[in-house]
């Protein structure tokens, strides 16, 4: 896992790498051994994310993820994050319609509009990967292929199955409830983390105005006790 780390199973269970957002450092876990220690790091993604998971019983990669951040790559906001996450399956791995399994589930991920805002993740066909309302519901494509004499075939669209209309519809509700809440947490992120977005720009050009509380007021152009007056 990485800081934003790795994590290992026992002998037949996978090992698994996660990163952290900052400073980069990674860990590895022993699982299912260590995996109460490891949910206590992941379930703050914002921080802590899965990098890799290997499979020790094959001695092979299971998933890789794409896990750094535009941001601290470049030192300022450049754009969204689109994280990829390649799983392999069946001989001796899970079967494709386990790995699928999580996403019957619209979780609360971060981005939407400027990347600074919590939403539900929307499974769907590579049709409908359109983000459009608030720059958002953030999706999810999944595209499956197979490999035979060393050649990749396909691709399948393995979202576009009216087995995840129910994850779609919950989406979409949980996409309203969020919505309501306009510019305040939960659905913007917490202030730690639009760090990373234009935030600093902000920051920069008001800094000057601060000033300890307490302190006289001072209005602009005026004099502490017209500061007062209305």
């Amino acid at each position: 896992m990485g800081s934003r780390g790795e994590r290992r199973s026992p002998r037949t269970g996978p090992r698994s790498n996660r990163r952290s957002a900052r400073p980069p450092r990674r860990i590895f876990f022993d699982c299912p051994a260590e995996l109460y220690d490891m949910l206590m790091f992941i379930g703050s993604p914002a921080r802590y994310v899965v990098h890799g998971v290997r499979s020790k019983s094959l001695g092979e990669t299971a998933a890789a993820t794409s896990t750094q951040r535009l941001s601290l790559i470049a030192g300022k906001y450049v754009g969204k994050d689109d994280p990829v996450m390649i799983v392999r399956t069946q001989s001796g791995l899970p079967a494709v319609g386990e790995v699928l399994e999580p996403f019957t589930f619209a979780y609360t991920v971060a981005g939407c509009m400027r990347g600074s805002h919590h939403a539900p993740f929307m499974p769907v066909s590579v049709e409908h990967a359109h983000p459009a309302r608030f720059d958002g519901p953030p999706r999810v494509v999944a595209l499956g292929l197979q490999i035979h004499d060393g050649r990749l075939i396909g691709p399948r669209d393995l979202f576009a199955d009216p087995c995840f209309d129910e994850a779609r519809h919950q989406a979409n509700l949980a996409m309203d409830y969020l919505r309501r809440h306009g510019p305040f947490e939960p659905h913007r992120l917490p202030i730690e983390d639009l760090e990373y977005t234009t935030m600093p720009q902000v920051e920069a050009r008001i800094a000057d105005r601060w000033e300890p509380i307490g302190a006289p007021a001072q209005a602009r152009g005026g004099t502490p006790a017209e500061a007062g007056k209305i």
